[in-house]
């Protein structure tokens, strides 16, 4: 067992910023409840919506009931249209405070390299203490919908839109470049839990945190539903063609995210992951409600960690399921949150990790050698369950770093510690940040005091390279003539594709991003068939300007991007890497009972299976599944039903250089003696050793024939019954969301007798009411009349007690 290990981090205001987040080694403890799989399944009626499925991606979540346009954003393969000459994403964060107001350089809209992005995510709007979306009150100094730049080239406004702002001059360059969408990006690491307010101070109201979570852990639904109609409504005025969620974090684990959020959050972390899931369960449902209504879909994504800690607080991540693609915040990985000093975004394992070392990860043998702070390991474990394409790979466009370094290889893999640690970082002790001149883009502490973190736009790492003190340093408050100490030399190390710079005399290492490693990055996306890249944030890359003979704002490292990508093939947009049979059973799977936070280690929940079909599974059925090769191929079960590996795609004792292969398969078998009766449910003890997102792929073969499982919401299986062919719509799996814990002991059936009263359209029911409906059993949580059940879905009025 490891012991903790302490970094945090994300999108904040000014910087990305990590003051603390206990990473502990994802050995030493873990979890939290619940993280449920194949929940879910769609129906569709009309042929239309037929012909619209075939271009839904593999493995997305349709809301049931709703003709949703996805072939206005998705090809007949369900790959997303980007334009022809933009084969992956390029996503661009598009922060709204460089507005020049406060005397450093501005980036503006005309500022974006509009013909090499695909996609604009705009940071930030928060949750207000009303639950609903904001960017705060509109006026001339709102930089969203009320600021002006005038005299500034390319930015005037356009008259024709009643706002102006970032939202107007987007929307006026969108006309120009259609092929760009935008998103809405709504929290980030300082309003998470809060808002930055319009005199630039903070308010703790809560946030998300609040809004999709009660004070005693149950889902805020009603938080929930004001925020995504207000979201909805958001998009549609604004003219953006999605939302984006940067939710830091949902996780069990305690004191993860932001300081300031700790006592709220931390008496929530036991319901944090159902929140987080109901609340993008919402999101989907109401813009595909919307989408259809507008006859375009409109897009869902969120911003997730990549820190192997941080996930195994958030169960196996089930919201997956509901969005278009993931972006992986694959940066942050080593920072001056300790002492640790490392690659920034590291993309592979080299086996020196010194972080890792220090908590015997690599000697550990249930690990197998696993190093998991690098942007490979990160890729692979949303691998399990998504498309490579429905996958983007995060680049930071800043530095991080640390002074007074001592050890390792020109720093790497050194130590720099201090207890000198910013004001409300909650940390006694940290890493010693490098500060000055090498702290360019720093935030301030609570006392309003530097943050030292090396943090740096790329173009102004690049003129530390050159040895160049540029003409903007006075903008940032170092006087004329500020000269430099030593010289930065650029490392570069090929097995973690990174570079940095190494600052001899001041013993500074700045971790860095330039043309090599994002070129390498670049064809790792095209190599392993990723979506694309998404970047932190656009305002950070370079562009050389001779005249002035110094680095710039430019569009150096996005442009390497496009480059590699505008002739690349097409993404990986299928799940399975190996043939699934077209015939799937309406048989339901559940992550559940995740012990909470430190608790979850090793990995240990169960496998909650419902038989939802009208014929009973034999004694002796065997269910495989695929679980991703972010965990070693050592998964085991705790039930005595002989659940093994029965293939492994990654079989090397580590992980250096990455992981060879993304699955590993499981089979498990139900005992001999035990038959699985229509309606009944069985659990099974599940027990795994590093993190994995929602395992896929599940197959049930017994009489001779082995079916798909509709949960897992494959394009172009049909959900039969294998008493006879009663198939739903062409390529749509249907069905309702599973879920419910039983309770009851595993590996034992579950079932009842229908006692309650039928339930009637036409009777209000209060909130704790049973009835029963097309044999089972269902509880309202809330008053609800003419809501039928079985259509409300996992987070909707009725909960499923089960057949009777």
């Amino acid at each position: 067992m490891l012991s903790r290990q302490r970094s945090s981090g994300s999108h904040r205001r000014g910087i990305r910023t990590r003051t603390r987040t206990r990473r502990s080694a994802v050995l030493a403890s873990a979890g939290t409840a619940l993280a449920g799989l194949l929940v879910g399944t769609l129906s569709v009626t009309a042929s239309h919506a037929e012909d619209q499925s075939a271009c839904r991606p593999d493995g997305l979540y349709a809301t049931p009931g709703v003709d949703v346009p996805y072939c206005s954003v998705y090809d007949s393969a369900g790959r997303e249209k980007t334009g022809a000459d933009h084969q992956r994403r390029v996503i661009g964060y598009f922060t709204g405070w460089r507005t020049g107001r406060d005397g450093t350089p501005a980036y503006l809209a005309p500022d974006i390299p509009w013909d090499k992005v695909t996609h604009l995510n705009y940071a930030f709007a928060h949750v207000g203490p009303d639950d609903r979306i904001s960017v705060g009150a509109d006026g001339t100094d709102n930089p969203a919908t009320g600021m002006t730049w005038p005299g500034v080239a390319g930015a005037d406004m356009d008259p024709a839109l009643p706002y102006k702002g970032h939202f107007n001059l987007l929307n006026k360059f969108k006309k120009q470049h259609p092929q760009v969408k935008t998103l809405i990006s709504v929290g980030g690491w300082a309003e998470t839990g809060g808002y930055i307010d319009e005199n630039g101070k903070r308010v703790d109201s809560g946030g998300f945190y609040r809004t999709a979570t009660n004070a005693d852990g149950s889902v805020n639904q009603a938080g929930i539903d004001t925020f995504a109609d207000s979201a909805v409504a958001f998009v549609k005025k604004y003219g953006f063609n999605g939302v984006d969620i940067d939710y830091e974090y949902p996780t069990s684990m305690k004191d993860a995210g932001n300081p300031k959020d700790w006592a709220l959050a931390n008496a929530r972390r036991g319901g944090l992951n159902k929140g987080y899931a109901a609340l993008m369960k919402t999101l989907r449902e109401k813009l595909d409600r919307a989408g259809a209504a507008d006859g375009k879909h409109y897009l869902l994504s969120v911003a997730a960690p990549s820190s192997g800690y941080l996930l195994r607080g958030m169960e196996t991540y089930r919201t997956t399921q509901y969005l278009d693609y993931v972006n992986v915040m694959s940066y942050d990985l080593h920072g001056a949150w300790n002492e640790f000093v490392g690659p920034n975004a590291a993309l592979y394992d080299d086996g020196k990790d010194a972080e890792l070392a220090k908590w015997g990860v690599y000697g550990a043998a249930q690990y197998g050698g696993i190093g998991y702070l690098n942007g490979d390991w990160a890729y692979h474990y949303f691998r399990g369950a998504l498309p490579a394409g429905r996958i983007n790979l995060g680049l930071p466009y800043y530095t991080r770093g640390w002074k007074n370094v001592t050890g390792g290889t020109d720093g790497l893999w050194g130590t720099a510690r201090t207890t000198s640690c910013p004001a409300g970082s909650g940390l006694t002790s940290c890493g010693d940040g490098a500060v000055g001149i090498d702290n360019l883009w720093h935030d301030k502490d609570d006392d309003g005091k530097e943050s030292p973190a090396g943090s740096n736009p790329m173009w102004h790492a690049k003129n530390l390279e050159k040895g160049v003190v540029g003409d903007y340093v006075t903008r940032y408050g170092f006087p004329a003539g500020t000269k430099l100490t030593g010289s930065y030399a650029r490392r570069y190390d090929t097995t973690l594709t990174a570079p940095w710079l190494w600052n001899a005399d001041k013993k500074v290492f700045l971790s860095t991003e330039d043309e090599q490693s994002v070129k390498a990055k670049a064809q790792y996306v095209v190599d392993k068939g990723l979506g694309g890249t998404m970047v932190w944030e656009l305002a950070g890359d370079y562009g050389w300007n001779a005249a002035k003979g110094q680095y710039e704002p430019g569009s150096t490292l996005t442009g390497a991007m496009y480059d590699a990508f505008k002739s690349a093939p097409a993404y990986g947009a299928q799940r399975a890497t190996t043939q699934l049979p077209s015939q799937a059973l309406d048989v339901g799977v559940d992550f559940t009972g995740f012990p909470l936070g430190d608790s979850n280690y090793p990995i240990n929940p169960k496998i909650h299976i419902t038989n939802n079909t009208r014929t009973t599974l034999p004694g002796g059925s065997e269910f495989q599944f695929d679980y991703a090769s972010s965990a070693p191929g050592n998964a085991k079960d705790q039930s005595g039903w002989g659940l093994k590996v029965v293939r492994s795609d990654h079989t090397a004792p580590d992980n250096i250089g990455g992981l060879k292969g993304d699955y590993h398969r499981v089979s498990v078998k139900l005992p001999a003696s035990q038959s699985l009766a229509p309606g009944a449910s069985v659990d099974i003890d599940f027990v795994y050793y590093l993190p994995t997102s929602t395992p896929s792929n599940w197959t049930v073969a017994f009489g001779g024939r082995t079916y798909a499982l509709a949960g897992d919401l494959a394009r172009g299986t049909t959900v039969v019954d294998p008493t006879g062919p009663s198939p739903t719509p062409t390529g749509t799996p249907t069905g309702t969301p599973t879920g419910t814990p039983t309770g009851t002991p595993t590996g034992t059936p579950t079932g009842g007798a229908c006692t309650a009263p039928a339930w009637d359209r036409a009777t209000a029911y209060g909130g704790g009411t049973t009835v029963s409906w097309k044999s089972r059993s269902w509880k309202a949580k809330w008053w609800t009349q003419g809501e039928e059940p079985g259509t409300t879905g996992e987070w909707g009025v009725w909960q499923d007690l089960g057949a009777c």
